[in-house]
């Protein structure tokens, strides 16, 4: 069975130090996977919300719950959040005989209005799809195929290409109307095949809306589900009185590069990618979310001037500020929006992640840094 080392040490903590733990993370990523190795499947300890005998042995969810001791999971709760009152007084009793691991197929923000009454007492840990330190050496193919577990671990290229392309299709006939987006299946593959085009880019609500007529509201209001769905990253612009007006539009990206290839018409192997006009931008959002893997504790921004000058991905948290510019180059260079970075943001200091092996100075506080540096540490502040 495929192990995730890190996730299962983040979540045993976590089980440790509070009597509610909610695992948060998009459908397919692997938390049932991963809470069966706390409770195996039909242990009495175990309920799964899609399933109708689980359902109904949580009709009287006081009775159920109460009595169970040890380690409780309850799989899909975002299927029924009147559980969370439930589960507050459960965890206040004061001798504790039992913790709850509750699942979750919708972002932290998406269930926070649910589980308001359990604040102090539940701890949320994020489970993201497997990456290259999951899977030492494959940096390529966790790249090309994603990191959703049956699309990384596939016999074949093809075999991957298909499961996402189905899974694509999934969310589009049933599982995105559980986040607002109530549109036919065929609109919504074509709402996440826009999406996906401005994947990198500042986020244009008005062109998506024309494109499907819809009004702008509606659009940002489907773009809000797809966030909640843990299906894309929206970026926000890092503000500051500098003296310059910024750009206001957040940017948008899809947290899974394999989801994103299967969107852009089916990009099936590296060789494929390496051709597509948007392999850029697959290569940006690939990095950018390994950074943040290891950024815990700092909240991220992008930065972007009126007249040009940009930086890809700024972190702010631990009393620090860092910047990092994402290029598939051989030996980047500075450049003027780099060092316009350096000026007016007081970074800490600049890394210009590169598919390179090795680490050398560009300028004062400015730095190439290879993907692999950065996979192998815990915390981006330890670079």
């Amino acid at each position: 069975m495929l192990r995730r080392h890190q996730a299962e040490r983040e979540l045993s903590d976590a089980l440790r130090r509070s009597p509610v733990v909610l695992l948060v993370g998009a459908r397919q990523v692997g938390k049932t996977t991963l809470a069966r190795r706390v409770v195996p499947a039909g242990d009495p300890n175990y309920f799964d919300l899609e399933d109708p005998i689980d359902l109904a042995r949580l009709d009287e969810p006081m009775l159920a719950l109460r009595e169970l001791r040890g380690t409780v999971v309850i799989d899909e709760v975002q299927r029924r959040p009147d559980l969370f009152p439930v589960l507050r007084v459960l965890a206040d009793r004061d001798d504790h005989p039992a913790r709850f691991l509750v699942l979750g197929s919708a972002s932290p923000g998406a269930l926070r209005q649910s589980s308001e009454s359990l604040a102090g007492r539940v701890e949320v840990v994020e489970l993201r799809g497997l990456g290259p330190a999951d899977r030492a050496h494959e940096i390529d193919r966790v790249w090309v195929r994603g990191g959703y577990p049956r699309s990384l671990l596939a016999g074949s290229d093809t075999d991957s290409l298909r499961w996402r392309e189905s899974y694509v299709r999934a969310l589009a006939s049933h599982d995105l109307a559980d986040f607002g987006l109530s549109l036919p299946a065929a609109t919504i593959e074509r709402f996440l095949g826009l999406v996906a085009h401005q994947q990198g880019n500042l986020w244009n609500a008005a062109s998506i809306a024309r494109a499907l007529d819809m009004g702008e509201t509606t659009a940002r209001r489907y773009l809000d589900g797809l966030q909640d769905a843990m299906l894309i990253r929206v970026l926000l612009p890092w503000h500051a009185n500098l003296g310059k007006r910024l750009v206001r539009s957040p940017k948008v990206y899809f947290r899974d590069t394999g989801i994103l290839h299967a969107l852009w018409g089916g990009v099936p192997d590296r060789a494929a990618l390496l051709r597509h006009i948007g392999v850029g931008s697959s290569w940006e959002t690939f990095v950018i979310e390994e950074i943040l893997r290891r950024a815990p504790g700092y909240r991220p921004y992008f930065w972007r001037t009126s007249n040009g000058a940009e930086l890809d991905l700024l972190l702010e948290g631990h009393g620090k500020r860092l910047g990092f510019e994402i290029k598939r180059a051989d030996a980047p260079r500075a450049t003027v929006s780099m060092r316009s970075a350096l000026a007016d943001l007081d970074l800490d200091r600049l890394s210009v992640v590169y598919p390179g092996e090795r680490r050398y100075a560009i300028a004062e506080g400015l730095a190439a840094v290879p993907l692999t540096e950065i996979l192998d540490v815990e915390d981006v502040g330890e670079l």
